[in-house]
């Protein structure tokens, strides 16, 4: 019978029967594929060719150092701006129309030789209103309408000054007084009839105030974006309102009861850095809503850039350039230092004005965030979105 086995082929070297392939450098069997050697070529085809500009701006889009290049840029010109937007508002203040009232009317030849010598030193004109008595002369300057008050006493002409309406008018009223006086040969009394707190004696302190207001009200908002990015629309409006109170009872606190610097209405002024506080936050906020991660840029610009150099605080709005003079009262910055100026030196006389900018703007801002708060970078699901998967 015959055998129908057929040949077992060629025996590998433990006697089994295939072709055991390759042999790795272990000895194992298999291809061991292409080995890493450092000095072999760089592979062929789309991955070893260089990229294009297209790809590699592509690329460096998505990159980190994008947005870190931009913010350099961004920097470097704010810091620009914000030099040159305080020089130019501050560096030389030139006065322009300085509101002054006038006892009867200026009729007397040595009050007109005063008048007219006064605006030829001052590069300006004294913007004249006649009172029929000092007493309506003297509440006009506590309303703030007017700077200065003019009578004429016969052998002499009286100045009054009002040193809390803007010490820098106030110095350059006084400077000017003198001078004109004594090369007009008219004699002139001055008087300062609304001084500056003994604490405050430029008048800046309010200014710095307002100031901290508007940075930390923003400044709040940004960190509660990225420390507590998970708070609904409702609880981040609630915890700006509390920063806002808790920091502007801070400021208050300080600068009245610990520094001493101003003798505050304290109630009254707090509740303005307060609202001033708030504001600055909900701007932000606003901004966040509607630019993302770039919010701070207008921001800084409205509030930093154009709202603090044209608020009045440390230089009066006579002697700024008159576009910002007329800007700053419609923006929270000016409104808050004009509502904190008001508060400490002319009580009794505070105007709605101010409150009604800071309000418009809380609550423009509340407005736009609340309406587009689903574009808002923050927030979390509601419990109840899992429970009813369950």
């Amino acid at each position: 019978m015959s055998d129908h086995r057929g040949d077992p082929g060629p025996r590998d070297d433990q006697g089994r029967n295939g072709d055991p392939g390759p042999r790795d450098d272990q000895g194992r069997n298999g291809d061991p594929g292409p080995r890493d050697d450092p000095g072999a070529a760089a592979p062929h085809g789309a991955h070893g060719r260089p990229g294009t500009t297209a790809e590699k701006w592509a690329a460096f889009k998505e990159s980190p150092f994008f947005p870190a290049c931009v913010l350099v840029l961004i920097l470097a010109a704010a810091a620009g701006l914000f030099a040159g937007s305080y020089t130019y508002a501050m560096a030389n203040p030139t006065p322009r129309h300085i509101p002054t009232a006038v006892v009867g009317s200026p009729r007397a030849p040595q009050e007109k030789a005063f008048v007219l010598g006064m605006e030829k030193a001052l590069n300006a004109s004294l913007r004249l209103t006649g009172y029929a008595t000092y007493g309506q002369a003297r509440r006009a300057v506590d309303e703030q309408e007017e700077f200065a008050i003019l009578r004429d006493r016969g052998d002499r002409v009286e100045l009054d000054v009002s040193g809390a309406s803007g010490a820098t008018v106030a110095q350059l009223l006084a400077e000017a007084g003198a001078k004109v006086g004594k090369a007009t040969g008219v004699e002139v009394t001055l008087r300062d009839i609304k001084p500056l707190q003994q604490g405050d004696p430029r008048g800046l302190a309010l200014f710095y105030i307002s100031l901290a207001a508007v940075i930390i009200g923003f400044v709040g908002a940004i960190q509660l974006s990225v420390h507590a990015r998970a708070l609904n629309p409702a609880e981040r409006i609630a915890f700006t309102v509390v920063y806002a109170l808790l920091g502007a009872f801070a400021i208050a606190a300080v600068v009245d009861w610990w520094l001493g610097a101003l003798r505050l209405p304290f109630l009254e002024s707090w509740l303005i850095l307060a609202l001033t506080m708030f504001t600055s936050g909900m701007v932000f906020t606003m901004f966040n809503t509607l630019m993302g991660r770039w919010a701070m840029l207008p921001t800084w610009g409205l509030m930093v850039l154009l709202g603090n150099p044209s608020s009045g605080g440390a230089v009066s709005w006579p002697l700024l350039p008159s576009a910002l003079g007329h800007i700053g009262r419609w923006l929270p910055p000016g409104a808050s230092v004009n509502a904190q100026h008001t508060a400490v030196y002319f009580g009794g006389h505070q105007h709605a004005f101010p409150f009604l900018v800071l309000a418009g703007w809380s609550a423009v801002s509340c407005a736009v965030f609340w309406g587009w708060r689903h574009r808002h970078p923050g927030g979390r699901e509601l419990a109840g979105a899992h429970a009813a998967d369950g």
